[in-house]
């Protein structure tokens, strides 16, 4: 069978396109997949000696030991290292000299740039994104790397991260679309759809041990920002994938029994069907195997069952934050799958809502009806189920039946998305100001926990989310506030290094840390926020544009809630 761009399918793509027919007979489309890439992951292909040198901390971050490149046959490297072991585990020097004779280390991702003094900021992103460019010649002629060979050029993040990676991608590509980079835009929408096609989902990052988990579905929002400058044939011509994201997502719903989970899915009591993150395995993360363990050991539950829980962290691209922790500050109480986020939940919302407009697109106003009702189920379940009374979105407990009431940035995708009433996203404004506002911008969590995904850091993602959901609802001043702060901290942390990096310590102002690795430059999502912050919100803004959309938006959404069935907080 071929798909949409003449290519022959895979057999699980022609599951996919007989379920888009009709959306209630898919439930046979529920295993999850199983990439035959998988096998050449290092953990599958050359594991004695990935274990044995990730145990050994031979280099101070876990990931570069995956990212190593075998020189040769990797089962040959394997039979050689079990035949030098056979008495007995190597000494530290001779197991480094067997890694440097069978391995190459990972290239260096530099981003440093020969630029004129006091370059601004804008521009020196703009002459970054050459340098962040990747181009799948440049990584196939090494058959042995975990690196997914892609199909077009992509922005890597930078430092440590040398691969295509899904949710901060569409960050990234918020920049490029700043820049008038469509044309990279449209080649990382290509790459998505891609390993949809080829996967069957979107896997982390472009790497082969990371194709047993995903990250926050943001596709159907690439596809959106794409269709914005090409037009709506965009919505069409990526129907298909979008159809095979959501059914990922989606798969095993319809056998569920209430009060139960499957994969990404669990249904509540009353029979209200929500996602959760579940990071595919009950193992050691390959690319933080030594860490994993070392938490596991650490406690006195199942060892798969904090391997499984910190997976799905991975997986909610939150890793690791005290929101995942069942006491609020430990590892070893991680309970990530028994959470249903709202910020996930909200970007399932998004996926329907899209998928509604894509059938429409292409003339299917039965199915269109049908992603439309389910958008809208979804919507009121949000309102429902993670409203805290106390004026917030908070995570919901499935198994305990109860909310978390833990505050946390992810309480303004609702907004983003357009989802809350105005109430709720009044109420959720006023704790925005009360509990996150920093001098630099949104912290995380209020919490400090050593986590990088807690106080006292802020990321990119998260601010223009915030700012994005806050214009929507009318609170402009709030978001002025926030993008302003966002965009002083980027450019002091510039000027004093000349670097943009991936987290902020937005309590000080200054370079974020905390978590599993030193903090590292580049960044791509923290250009592409940056930029988009500095167009509506930076000294030659036109305040007007701000003003003017937020209006607009304003009005259709209380149009919306007018008619919605969404109940008051």
């Amino acid at each position: 069978m071929l798909n949409h761009r003449g290519l022959r399918a895979p057999a699980q793509w022609v599951s996919v396109l007989l379920c888009a027919v009709v959306l209630s007979g898919c439930a046979a489309f529920s295993a999850e997949p199983t990439p035959k890439s998988a096998a050449h992951s290092p953990e599958q292909w050359w594991g004695p000696v990935m274990t044995a040198v990730a145990e050994a901390e031979l280099y101070p971050d876990g990931k570069t030991v995956v990212d190593l490149i075998p020189k040769r046959d990797p089962e040959a490297i394997v039979s050689e290292f079990e035949a030098k072991t056979v008495t007995g585990p190597l000494s530290r020097p001779a197991l480094l000299a067997f890694v440097k004779a069978n391995f190459d280390e990972p290239p260096a991702n530099e981003s440093h740039l020969e630029e004129p003094a006091n370059t601004p900021v804008a521009q020196h992103i703009k002459n970054l994104w050459p340098v962040l460019t990747r181009r799948s010649r440049e990584v196939s002629a090494n058959p042995y790397s975990s690196l997914v060979g892609l199909p077009h050029p992509y922005v890597v993040p930078g430092g440590r991260f040398n691969e295509m990676f899904y949710w901060d991608s569409y960050f990234t590509m918020v920049g490029l679309a700043r820049s008038e980079r469509f044309d990279l835009v449209r080649d990382m929408v290509e790459n998505f759809a891609w390993l949809i096609d080829r996967y069957g989902f979107i896997p982390n990052g472009t790497r082969t041990y990371f194709l047993t988990r995903s990250q926050p579905p943001f596709f159907a929002s690439m596809v959106s920002l794409l269709a914005q400058k090409d037009g709506n044939q965009v919505y069409r011509r990526y129907l298909p994938e979008l159809m095979a994201e959501y059914r990922w997502w989606m798969r095993g719903a319809e056998e569920l029994a209430p009060g139960s989970a499957g994969a990404h899915v669990v249904k509540l009591a009353d029979g209200t069907v929500l996602n959760r993150y579940s990071g595919g395995e009950n193992r050691p993360r390959a690319e933080s195997y030594a860490g994993d363990r070392a938490v596991a050991a650490k406690s006195t539950r199942p060892a798969n069952e904090i391997y499984g829980n910190l997976r799905a962290a991975a997986e909610s691209g939150w890793d690791f934050s005290s929101r995942w922790m069942a006491e609020g500050t430990h590892q070893t109480s991680i309970n990530t799958r028994a959470l249903a986020p709202v910020d996930l939940n909200a970007l399932m919302f998004n996926l329907e809502k899209t998928l509604a407009q894509a059938w429409a697109v292409k003339g299917d106003a039965e199915q269109a009806r049908m992603f439309a009702e389910r958008a809208e189920r979804r919507r009121q379940a949000i309102n429902h189920v993670f409203w805290d009374s106390r004026g917030f979105y908070t995570d919901y407990n499935w198994r305990t039946e109860e909310l978390t009431h833990r505050v946390t940035a992810a309480m303004v995708f609702p907004l983003a998305f357009g989802i809350a009433t105005p109430a709720q996203a009044d109420a959720t404004a006023a704790t925005v100001r009360s509990e996150l506002l920093r001098p630099g911008g949104l912290v995380t969590t209020p919490r400090n926990t050593g986590e990088q995904w807690d106080a006292p850091n802020g990321w990119a993602p998260l601010q223009w989310l915030a700012v994005r959901g806050l214009e929507r609802y009318g609170h402009i001043e709030l978001a002025r506030t926030i993008a302003t702060r966002w965009i002083d901290t980027n450019e002091r942390v510039y000027r004093e290094t000349g670097k943009l990096v991936e987290k902020y310590d937005v309590e000080s102002a200054g370079v974020g840390g905390g978590g599993e690795y030193e903090v590292v430059d580049g960044f791509g999502w923290t250009n592409g926020v940056l930029l988009d912050f500095l167009a509506n919100y930076g000294p030659n803004a036109d305040a007007r544009t701000t003003s003017e959309r937020a209006r607009a938006v304003r009005a259709f959404n209380q149009k919306l809630h007018e008619t919605s069935a969404a109940p008051a907080p």
